[in-house]
């Protein structure tokens, strides 16, 4: 299942989950939260849902469907955190994947302000695993990241406020590989790299990462081999993507790459 905001423009959001899902070869059902009208260049519009529509589909879903893995992208609001949290724990969910959406590619705001507070109180304790990229990992941890060494730093923050496991991608960084590094208590972090691919067309790259660990979490991958396999997927997405021409701007991956 994916919680998250709609993408008129199908590079990210619920469209790109949803892709991810069925190129993996799960079965995908959705809950959206918001409505976005953007493009690949722009998001001019976006209308949030009510916390009670959002809870009415999840129960709607849930009360027929077995789900083997969760993740969430945009949660727009204290409020949606908090049903989001309430369904985790009525229904039990294992394996959530939260993918902190805050800012589109294009650089809209996606979220409230207020949100690092309800992720700290409502989800961090209910999850398996949270991938902020660096400016969503800056935003939840307070602290400014310009090097892997300050990915630690970050890292080391949300694990005290309770996240079970943090994953930073690192492909906001100027230069070097694209490279995800892990970090759980008592553990030394494991990092995730792959070649840095020179491409404009990287709009749903979040989103689609961290339903393809989810996808493969409901496969019955353990955590560690689930992100290598994400990783992999997209990795190969981009690439295949990458000489796409979709819109004007921000273009997408190429979800179905193996049916090529």
């Amino acid at each position: 299942m994916t919680i998250a905001g709609s993408d008129s423009g199908g590079c990210a959001g619920i469209q790109a989950d949803l892709k991810t899902f069925s190129a993996i070869g799960v079965f995908g059902t959705s809950v959206i939260t918001s409505v976005t009208a953007q493009n690949t260049q722009e998001v001019r519009a976006v209308e949030v849902l009510s916390p009670e529509i959002i809870r009415q589909q999840s129960e709607a879903v849930l009360d027929d469907i077995a789900i083997d893995a969760l993740k969430t992208g945009m949660l727009p609001s204290p409020e949606i955190i908090e049903t989001v949290a309430a369904i985790i724990d009525r229904y039990a969910l294992k394996s959530v994947i939260v993918d902190p959406v805050m800012v589109a590619t294009s650089g809209a705001r996606l979220t409230s302000a207020s949100i690092t507070g309800a992720f700290r109180e409502h989800l961090y304790r209910r999850i398996t695993l949270i991938t902020p990229n660096i400016p969503e990992a800056e935003a939840l941890s307070g602290l400014s990241i310009q090097t892997k060494k300050d990915f630690r730093k970050a890292a080391e923050r949300l694990l005290a406020q309770g996240c079970p496991a943090v994953l930073i991608k690192g492909g906001h960084l100027a230069s070097g590989d694209s490279t995800d590094i892990l970090f759980r208590p008592d553990r030394e972090p494991l990092s995730f790299s792959s070649p840095r691919i020179n491409t404009a067309n990287l709009h749903g790259t979040g989103c689609t990462f961290s339903s393809a660990i989810a996808a493969y979490s409901a496969l019955g991958q353990a955590l560690e081999q689930a992100i290598a396999s994400a990783k992999a997927y997209i990795s190969s997405a981009v690439q295949s993507g990458s000489q796409m021409r979709l819109g004007k701007g921000y273009g997408p991956v190429n979800h179905f790459f193996e049916r090529q």
